[in-house]
């Protein structure tokens, strides 16, 4: 069993972008509605030009249990197209390198667009993580940044007073 510690960030300024050394455009859907019964998502991701479907369970926090596996690149966008449930998830990952971390920043197109979230991986909940600058509030433990519930309650739906 694979088991992701990540922390999450909003940033406070795009001053990230010049440092990136590698973007990816990524388009996901889940195939499991967001409801109060289920123990995990189900989701279908293009990225670049790979497929795969992820099964992660719906803890909000540091770490969650996540399974990952290729697919074939078109019976994924037939998934997208005809079984996700809810607006499919379109953005573009960059990588930018910063201390001993690699820091994955996600910049939203579509219904969530205007939205960018920064996440790091660590090895263990405890880990310190040098923190860039560029970096703002934590919203690791706020269950409407996670990519399952923008695909439920789309960015563009936000009041003003949820965006910040």
């Amino acid at each position: 069993m694979a088991r992701e510690i990540e922390r999450k960030f909003l940033l406070k300024t795009d001053d990230w972008k010049s440092l990136a050394h590698q973007h990816t455009p990524f388009a996901q859907g889940y195939l499991t509605p967001l409801n109060s019964k289920a123990k995990s998502s189900v989701r279908i991701r293009i990225e670049g030009d790979k497929a795969n479907i992820n099964i992660k369970s719906l803890e909000i926090g540091l770490s969650r249990d996540e399974y990952e596996y290729s697919i074939d690149f078109d019976d994924a966008k037939k998934m997208l197209a005809t079984l996700a449930v809810g607006p499919v998830i379109e953005k573009v990952r960059y990588l930018v390198k910063f201390g001993q971390h690699t820091w994955e920043i996600d910049e939203f197109s579509g219904d969530n667009a205007g939205l960018v979230v920064a996440e790091v991986e660590m090895a263990s909940e405890d880990e310190l993580i040098a923190m860039p600058e560029w970096v703002g509030r934590e919203v690791t433990q706020e269950k409407r940044f996670y990519n399952i519930s923008l695909s439920d309650y789309p960015y563009c739906a936000w009041r003003a007073d949820e965006k910040s």
